[in-house]
This record gives C-alpha cells, structure tokens and sequence, in this order.
C-alpha cells in the first residue's frame, strides 16, 4: 500500500520553489513525480539519511501520483527487490522517501533543467537507443 500522506523538507520545498520557477510547471506533484523516475533511473541507491519533513508541502498519495499511482509503486517495489532490501512497508515508504529528496536535489542541481525543454531532455538522454 503507498504512502498516504507525502511530505518533504524546507530544503526540497525551496528546491521545488526553483523548479517552478524556472520550469514553468506550477504543481508540486508534477515536478516530484519527475523526481522520483530521475533518482530511480541512477543505478546507485540513494545515500540513507534521516530527512526533517519539516516544511509546510504535503500532499497525497493520490495526488502525488494520480493516475499514475500503481505505476509508480511497482517500479519502486522493482527498485527495492533490485537494490536487494526488503519490501515491507516501512522499508518501501523510506525508500520512497529518499528517492524522492534525491531527485529533486537531482532536477535542481542539473544544468540542464532551465525550461520544460530541459527536464524533457533529461527523459529523452536517459532512454535507451533503438
């Protein structure tokens, strides 16, 4: 079962912030599901770190994810079975957790994202050649 509720640090709350601003993309939702698929595509599980969901951003599941949401879930369930780490449901939401605050230090950080063209890029770079 997903999260319920979803919320992040002040720190990828002001990330976000730059994000929009420089995307365009107005949802918080939007941009943390382009997030969550940035860190799932690196091949290297995101650092454990404890996270202070301290800031005033919170969303639901179903809105995070829309109609995207068992989508979503089974590719970090298949990250989780890949990274070799259990799939209860503790495990899962951390995980969710931390791969979400990683792609979003991922989107603001990359030099490339100064428009929607730019995160678009980012998906058409990572795809594999025909």
């Amino acid at each position: 079962m997903p999260l319920e509720h979803i919320r992040l640090s002040q720190a990828a709350r002001d990330q976000l912030v730059t994000l929009k601003r420089r995307t365009g993309i107005m949802h918080w939702n939007v941009l943390c599901r382009w997030a969550l698929c940035r860190s799932l595509a690196e091949p290297a599980p995101p650092p454990a770190v404890k996270l202070a969901l301290d800031s005033n951003v919170e969303m639901t599941w179903r809105v995070f994810a829309g109609d995207y949401g068992d989508a979503l879930w089974a590719l970090l369930r298949y990250r989780c079975h890949q990274d070799g780490l259990s799939l209860d449901e503790e495990t899962l939401a951390q995980q969710f957790r931390l791969h979400l605050h990683r792609g979003i230090g991922y989107l603001f950080g990359d030099p490339r994202v100064t428009d929607v063209a730019g995160l678009a890029s980012l998906a058409l770079a990572e795809a594999p050649a025909a």
